[in-house]
């Protein structure tokens, strides 16, 4: 790339010296100021900056200081000021100054070491900016305890970093290797375990094949990215880069980042910037793992302390927290909650003809068909052997006699999978409301409940009763 030198002279002889020096140099592209206006020359530099700035008349380092100018500045001594250009050069601070007669060997010299230093200086200032970035990320990720955040505080300052488009940390899914799960996304910080699908995703299906990054420079020619080409072309999507996140040297996710500009890539600088905050991320995403995995155990833990083990549903401990919850509110509220009791009729001889494999089997499909078959705020639960008791808030007798009606005809015609054709499953139940002056508290409930169920299996099974005094 050719470096563009900014000349701000007028003197005849020093021009044509500096004309003949870079009429032959393929390496630098020059802007000539001939006109002595320092506002003018002022006006250049606020522009596109230049690699090196050549001056010819040192009483200009009393309007611009080196220390103001993001480039290196070269003067030209001429002969005859040679004392006075040197006072001036010594009084600034300027480093870099050539005598007359000026020789294009000591020009090109002068040149490449103050181009080489300034470039220098920028790369050593941003490996420092990116060390500070770094040590903050870094902080984030050892100091804030929810690592979901902390991932989202990393994304968020690479972003700032580098100008992306896109950041993302994505956490691989150890069950289904066909897709992974956005854990953090700098768009958003919302954004939690979004699964995707890796097959729209091929660059980052190859960075996890190859535990390496991996860089598409355009997207849109890369043969990587043919197949999803007609995806990514609507977004935008350019420039890709890809790191993998590995912990103790398992890859266990990796991050994502996307540029939409179409003439710019990723750089070697931003790559090992990316590649070490990648490193520094896998403990927090290794933790952000084991918390969510722990987060999923702990409701398993709680289900199964309140689930049947044989029929999926509530079982009878749950359902006694729940009718207290359900009998407070109702007497507080004052609002009808009634409880049916159902109980299989003829069991045992199901089990004496089936078999008891076939009657657990029933009594799993019976307690799916009542379940699916209810409202998401009736409590339905398992009592014991083949009684099931449901409690129904806010229902009045005539509503929970119609569903009682309503279930017993559904479970009269479904046809249970583990019995003959023909051979046919029916229920009794028994009705009791909170409505009745009897029912003082919860157990009042129950008992009346139980009392009615007694009731329809006396008048015959296949039989609805309600509590005797309603």
């Amino acid at each position: 790339m050719k470096k563009e030198i900014l000349i701000y002279e007028n003197d005849g002889d020093i021009l044509k010296f500096l004309r003949s020096f870079f009429r032959k140099r393929n390496d630098y592209r020059t802007r000539f100021v001939t006109r002595k206006d320092i506002d003018n020359l002022r006006g250049e530099l606020g522009g596109k900056k230049p690699d090196a700035l050549i001056i010819g008349n040192t009483t200009t380092l009393e309007y611009i200081k080196p220390s103001d100018v993001a480039c290196p500045i070269i003067a030209l001594i001429p002969q005859g000021n040679t004392i006075q250009g040197i006072r001036s050069v010594v009084k600034s601070g300027l480093q870099y100054y050539l005598l007359a007669p000026f020789t294009k060997e000591d020009l090109d010299d002068r040149l490449r070491v103050a181009i080489k230093k300034k470039s220098w200086l920028e790369t050593l200032h941003k490996e420092h900016k990116d060390l500070e970035a770094l040590v903050e990320m870094t902080h984030f990720v050892t100091s804030t305890l929810d690592p979901r955040k902390a991932l989202y505080l990393v994304v968020k300052k690479l972003s700032e970093i580098i100008r992306v488009t896109r950041c993302s940390v994505i956490s691989t899914d150890a069950k289904d290797k066909r897709y992974a799960n956005v854990v953090s996304t700098f768009e958003d910080p919302t954004i939690t375990n979004l699964r995707i699908d890796l097959r729209k995703y091929p660059e980052i299906q190859k960075a996890l094949s190859l535990k390496k990054s991996v860089v598409v420079k355009d997207a849109l020619k890369d043969p990587l990215m043919k197949e999803v080409k007609g995806i990514i072309e609507p977004m935008g999507i350019r420039s890709i880069m890809v790191l993998p996140i590995i912990f103790h040297d398992e890859v266990i996710g990796t991050l994502l980042l996307n540029i939409a500009k179409a003439e710019r890539t990723f750089t070697e600088r931003e790559r090992k910037i990316c590649a070490a905050i990648a490193n520094a991320s896998a403990n927090a995403l290794y933790n952000a793992f084991l918390y969510d995995n722990l987060t999923k155990e702990k409701g398993d833990l709680e289900r199964l302390a309140i689930t049947d083990y044989l029929t999926g549903i509530y079982n009878v401990r749950h359902f006694y927290n729940r009718l207290d919850e359900e009998f407070s509110r109702a007497e507080r509220h004052r609002i009808p909650l009634c409880c049916m009791m159902f109980d299989i009729d003829n069991f045992k001889k199901v089990n004496d003809t089936y078999g008891h494999r076939v009657g657990d089997m029933i009594l799993r499909e019976f307690a799916h068909l009542v379940r699916d078959h209810t409202r998401k705020s009736d409590i339905f639960a398992r009592y014991g052997g083949e009684e099931f008791i449901m409690l129904l808030p806010q229902t009045s007798l005539t509503g929970s006699l119609a569903e009682a009606e309503r279930l017993s005809k559904i479970i009269r015609k479904h046809q249970f999978y583990a019995i003959r054709d023909g051979d046919k499953i029916t229920v009794s139940v028994g009705i009791a409301c909170s409505s009745d002056t009897k029912i003082k508290n919860p157990d009042n409930l129950i008992t009346f409940a139980d009392d009615a169920l007694f009731t329809a299996k006396k008048k015959g099974r296949d039989q609805i009763a309600i509590c005797p005094s309603l």
